[in-house]
């Protein structure tokens, strides 16, 4: 049984790898916010330029990211800023641990939301299991960590023009397992379909189905029903 998400919170920071990935798990939540009243922000690792077969990366990027921020217009987002790593080669480490803190400072939310970091998508017992992308797994602990590095002033020195940031009060995991607390998005799956829709080209490339047929599965899978109403999951943890 999940509790209600917090709502003593008026700035939230999402951060995920590639463009879609909101979409695919978070987007309601989002939407549900944003009508709230609350600043929400996306923060992307990549431009997402090696995520569709037959088109070149120097094509890809520019089209993923106006998409992304098609995509963000839908559910109330209009600042959406691209870290500019390589997709497919995120790796855990300093030098993404320090490009997070950065825009953690830049931004200074009070909620930091992230991607589901495990290494399957698929509950424990369920077979077969599907893996994770290398890149979430990176990004998400990486995530975690950054929050700390955000407001500690020794971790990496060179940021010393920037102050440090110690107002996240909430780490959210967007996930498919575990969840712990949850956001009523009843009200707003519609959009939360409309803006994963916006994705269109990368959507073409997966599947011959029809585009919103296949944004309102996935949407509909990372809202499940639970006594009429829909619900988006989180893991949270205390910044």
């Amino acid at each position: 049984m999940t509790e209600p998400f917090p709502t003593d919170w008026e700035r939230a920071l999402v951060v995920v790898a590639h463009p879609d990935d909101v979409e695919y798990g978070s987007a309601a939540a989002v939407a549900a916010w944003t009508d709230a009243g609350r600043d929400v922000r996306y923060l992307l690792a990549t431009r997402g330029e090696a995520g569709i077969a037959g088109l070149p990366p120097g094509e890809a990027g520019p089209l993923r990211e106006r998409e992304q921020r098609a995509s963000a217009a839908v559910v109330g987002v209009s600042e959406v800023e691209f870290l500019g790593f390589p997709d497919g080669r995120l790796v855990e480490g300093l030098e993404l641990r320090r490009s997070l803190a950065a825009a953690i400072r830049r931004h200074r939310p009070e909620l930091v939301v992230t991607m589901h970091f495990g290494e399957t998508w698929t509950p424990p017992g369920v077979a077969p299991a599907y893996w994770n992308s290398a890149d979430h797994r990176a990004l998400g602990r990486s995530v975690i960590d950054a929050v700390g590095d955000a407001a500690n002033e020794w971790i990496f020195p060179e940021l010393a023009g920037q102050e440090p940031w110690r107002g996240v009060r909430w780490v959210a995991v967007a996930t498919p397992v575990g969840a712990t607390h949850a956001v009523d998005v009843t009200d707003v799956v519609d959009r939360a379909v409309a803006s994963l829709a916006e994705h269109r080209r990368y959507l073409e490339a997966l599947s011959d189905d029809p585009v919103e047929e296949q944004a309102r599965r996935q949407v509909e899978m990372a809202t499940p029903e639970v006594d009429g109403r829909r619900r988006t999951g989180f893991a949270l943890y205390a910044g």
